[in-house]
């Protein structure tokens, strides 16, 4: 009678071990789907090249900005061409600040 509990004792822990791995499994599988992330977007070379407002890393491009539309940004700051052909930025007070 005993030897009977024992067993009918472990199958029960071992059913209830296999539904729980399987319920962690399929929640898993649920949250890896879900956190699938997309592309950030770049822009192309050719659409940054007529936008001086789009940001640049690109050093060769940001000159050809400067050139082209007198203003250019870069690396999140935007410069700009004065009259006397000086390249500047405003600093956060307003004041230009040549380069």
């Amino acid at each position: 009678m005993t030897n009977t509990l024992l067993i009918l004792f472990l199958l029960i822990v071992f059913l209830v071990i296999l539904s729980l791995s399987f319920f962690y499994s399929k929640r898993n599988k649920r949250l890896a789907r879900k956190t699938l992330t997309s592309p950030t977007y770049v822009p192309f070379l050719k659409e940054q090249e007529f936008n001086p407002d789009i940001s640049t890393d690109n050093w060769d491009l940001h000159k050809l900005r400067l050139d082209k539309f007198r203003r250019s940004q870069y690396k999140g700051l935007t410069f700009f061409v004065s009259s006397e052909n000086r390249i500047y930025y405003l600093s956060e007070k307003g004041e230009k600040v040549y380069c």
